[in-house]
């Protein structure tokens, strides 16, 4: 008895030391341990799904797939092989099969927080994004409907400022605060019929750089509920150093009126939009005091960027909008180079020749343009007070480079 006990023990002690390698970026060390102690061990679930992860992080797919492919066989009712192997999947593209891991995931353990926002995603980027929206808004409720998890510690100074000025406005004072609006789908439309759609359209094509503006996009009734719902809605968790913040849709940025906002602008703007997918959608809301978005390009084919702050909180209506410029990413950099390398970007278009394309801001104003062309954020200067806070909305279209060049 002794023995087994003693060999236990050593077992524990390897393992343990494995998740200590892993834990400081030393995946190949902790595989080898891993390995070790399934040797023993070769059903244990737990140990399985640590290698598998060991794997991923050296970039070994298939290796990791071949080891939860088993995991799922001997230990069917492991919550937690079923969703990283949905994570597996939808690292390689297989948004199906993701699919149907993240549900069985959440078939045992349906407050998994993790394949619960997994799933909203997948199902988003497959296409279905009503149907994606209940998945959003449960993750929002468990990633940040209690104090603690909405409070991990300390935050940016502008992020604390923000969500006091949310409390006051609910009423909360102090008091923690969660909230969801519904954002309703309306009886009525949410995209204004447009009689001159064929002109933006033949503008559109005909254009190089492809940029159009669109003013009074929404109607009264859509403006009014959007606006009440990213005011009234806790959804502001991404922190941005430039001094603004971001709302995703596992964020709880995720509702009817804007399913329906997409529906409405692709029956609109078909000539536009084509069969284009959305892909990604998401809201900032900016401090006045700081700067805005810095010049960058978007992974996606279309963009549609749209402010819907009242028109008397901009002090400056030569600015406030979007800066774009006429020259686009080059296709064959990664993601980092045109998304994140802010002197990088301003080098490229000086040696390019590149010409900056100024939209001032309007309230309800939408900026339609190619998602390859870099942009930013305009000089702000905007009323101080919380219903004056700069809200734009960005709804991205297709993959970047599905279309061919105006």
């Amino acid at each position: 008895m002794a023995i087994f006990l003693s060999q236990a023990a050593e077992l524990d002690s390897m393992l343990q030391q494995g998740l200590l390698h892993h834990r400081a970026g030393r995946p190949a060390e902790a595989e080898t341990l891993y390995r070790s102690v399934l040797q023993v061990r070769p059903d244990d679930p737990g140990v399985s799904n640590a290698l598998a992860i060991a794997l991923k992080d050296q970039g070994r797919l298939a290796e990791a797939e071949a080891v939860y492919r088993r995991l799922v066989v001997v230990a069917p009712n492991y919550a937690a092989g079923h969703s990283n192997f949905g994570n597996i999947l939808f690292v390689q593209g297989r948004l199906e099969e993701a699919e149907d891991s993240y549900r069985r995931a959440l078939a045992l353990q349906p407050a998994m927080i993790e394949a619960v926002k997994n799933l909203g995603l997948i199902i988003f980027e497959r296409g279905r994004f009503a149907e994606s929206i209940p998945w959003f808004r449960r993750h929002a409720e468990l990633a940040y409907g209690t104090a603690a998890a909405a409070n991990p510690g300390q935050v940016a100074e502008h992020k604390a400022r923000h969500d006091q000025e949310q409390r006051d406005y609910l009423g909360a004072g102090n008091a923690f605060a969660f909230h969801l609006e519904e954002g309703s789908r309306l009886s009525g439309r949410a995209v204004r019929r447009d009689p001159s759609a064929a002109d933006v359209a033949a503008r559109w094509q005909q254009s190089s750089p492809q940029i159009t503006v669109i003013d009074n996009l929404l109607t009264d009734e859509a403006l009014d509920a959007l606006r009440h719902y990213c005011w009234r809605s806790t959804i502001w968790h991404r922190v941005y150093p430039n001094g603004y913040l971001g709302a995703m849709p596992e964020h709880g940025f995720a509702c009817p009126l804007l399913a329906q906002i997409d529906e409405e602008l692709r029956s609109t703007y078909p000539a536009i939009l084509g069969n284009n997918p959305l892909l990604r959608c998401w809201g900032f809301t900016y401090d006045s005091r700081l700067r805005g978005i810095n010049v960058h390009a978007d992974f996606a084919a279309v963009n549609i960027n749209f402010w819907i702050t009242p028109e008397e909180a901009n002090l400056d209506p030569q600015s406030g909008g979007l800066v774009i410029w006429d020259t686009p990413a080059p296709l064959d950099w990664r993601f980092a180079q045109y998304n994140g390398a802010g002197q990088t970007v301003r080098d490229f278009l000086a040696e390019a020749g590149a010409k900056p394309v100024t939209v001032p801001y309007r309230a309800n104003r939408a900026v339609i343009f190619d998602s390859d062309l870099f942009h930013e954020t305009d000089r702000i200067v905007f009323k101080e007070g919380y219903l004056n806070r700069r809200i734009n909305i960005t709804m991205l279209y297709g993959r970047r480079a599905s279309r061919p060049r105006a």
